[in-house]
Formats: C-alpha cells, sequence, structure tokens
C-alpha cells in the first residue's frame, strides 16, 4: 500500500498537504524545510523542482524556483538531497514540476531514481492526458509512483471522471482557473466543490490555488478531504528569520482549533 493511500485510510478529512520549493530559500534548505513541516503538522510534502518557465505557478512561487535554480538546484543535485530522505521523513512526499527538464534528464532514468529515494507520486501539469496514457504512465506505474492529475472548476464531468480513474494518491482541485498565490471567492469555489464531492470520486480530492490562512483551509474542507497550500508558505520563509520558527507560526496559525 502506498504511503498516500494509507494517509487517506487513515485521515480522511482535514489533510494538510504544504508546498516547498527545493532548494529555498538556501540550497541546502530542502531537507530542513521538510523536516519542519513534518514535525509542525503537514500531511504531505509538496516539493516543487524549480523550473524557468512554471505555467501553474503564481509570483511568489516563481520567485522562489529563481531563487532556488540561481541557488545552484539541479534535479541531480535534489537527487542527492534526498537521498536520506526517509531516515528522517515518514509522510508522503510528492514531486511537483514540468516535464521539460525532467525529458532533460531521462524520464525512465527519473522514475528510477524517484522510487529509489523513497518520493511516493508526481504531479505534472503539462504532462497531456493523451501522452500519459500512450506513453510515460505505464512507467510511473512500474516505478510504483502515485499520479496526481489536476482538475478545475471548467473540466467537463467526462474528462474530470477519465482523470480521476487514472489518477492515484489524490485528485488535485484546483480552486479556479488561475496561477498560484491569488486571492479566491470561496463561496463561488464552494459550487465547485460541491459538484465534485457529489460525483463520489474514486480518489480523494484536496483543494489548492489560494489556500493561505485558518479561514480558507476551513473554508474548503468543509467539502474537500483537505487542502494544498503553496505561495502563502513561501512567503512566510522569505519573510521570516528562520525555517523552524517560521514553519511552526505558519502551521500553528492555519490549524488552530
Amino acid at each position: 500500500m502506498s504511503r498516500l493511500t494509507e494517509l487517506f485510510e487513515q485521515k480522511n478529512t482535514r489533510v494538510l498537504n504544504v508546498y516547498c520549493t527545493a532548494g529555498y530559500p538556501q540550497l541546502n534548505s530542502t531537507l530542513e524545510v521538510m523536516e519542519s513541516l513534518q514535525k509542525n503538522g503537514a500531511d504531505i510534502i509538496e516539493l516543487g523542482m524549480p523550473y524557468s518557465d512554471p505555467l501553474a505557478d503564481g509570483e511568489v512561487i516563481q520567485s522562489s524556483s529563481l531563487v532556488a535554480l540561481n541557488n545552484g538546484m539541479t534535479i541531480d543535485t535534489l537527487f542527492e538531497q534526498l537521498a536520506t530522505m526517509r531516515t528522517t521523513i515518514h509522510i508522503p512526499v510528492v514531486l511537483m514540476g514540468y516535464m521539460n527538464p525532467i525529458l532533460q534528464y531521462g524520464f525512465e532514468d527519473f522514475c528510477k531514481k524517484a522510487k529509489s529515494v523513497g518520493v511516493d507520486g508526481l504531479i505534472l501539469p503539462d504532462l497531456p492526458l493523451y501522452e500519459f496514457e500512450q506513453v510515460y504512465g505505464a512507467t510511473i506505474k512500474l516505478n510504483d509512483l502515485d499520479f496526481i492529475f489536476l482538475v478545475t472548476p471548467e473540466t467537463p464531468e467526462t474528462r474530470l471522471r477519465k482523470l480521476d480513474s487514472l489518477s492515484s494518491g489524490f485528485l488535485y482541485a484546483v480552486s479556479s482557473s488561475a496561477t498560484t498565490g491569488t486571492d479566491k471567492d470561496f463561496s463561488k469555489v464552494a459550487v465547485y466543490l460541491k459538484r465534485l464531492k457529489s460525483m463520489q470520486l474514486k480518489n480523494p480530492f484536496l483543494v489548492g490555488f489560494g489556500i493561505k490562512d485558518k479561514a480558507s483551509f476551513d473554508a474548503v474542507n468543509a467539502f474537500a478531504n483537505g487542502a494544498i497550500i503553496g505561495s502563502a508558505y513561501i512567503q512566510a520563509l522569505s519573510k521570516g528569520k528562520d525555517v523552524e520558527t517560521t514553519t511552526k507560526t505558519f502551521l500553528q496559525g492555519v490549524l488552530s482549533n
């Protein structure tokens, strides 16, 4: 059983997935940030692989990617950093990134390496459904990696059910067709989330884009299995003095009763 499947069997509500950029704020911050997230209440770590042209990311995450790239972060360096990850990290870890640098690295080699260091799944927003089915899906499955597709309020039901059937781990429900880090009107989002909840999907679904604090986290959890926070946490890291204090304060704010 995958770590993601196990997590959702044990905890089906208020699951918190936190996004961080590998190699940010410093090149060697990756494991420190991950350990701090785990210690302070994150259920899943979504580790962003920095890329110069990230289509789905807003300004905050783009800036962190640029810093990480300037720090010298590469896929090779990331796998070196993650080589000992499973001695301290016990929660699911999902790599989020874009196809271009992965294809340059070699898709099969990438999946094998991800498996060997203990990565649980992949989120690749620019991998088309057709190519997943015809070319890449088999390699992902062969390496025991979950694959998480994104759906939006505009995704037609037939396509949504198809993406759900091909996803494993969870489904990433984008709160609106925009980039990350933009404010959302959750009364409008609620209609979409109610629809998703009523569809009795195969996978649990987590809501991302615009979740930034306790109020937005609570709002989506009325319908979803949990939420994904990215830009707000990166912003906190950019302003905070040290990783541990910043992470603890930020997550306490989101998870407080």
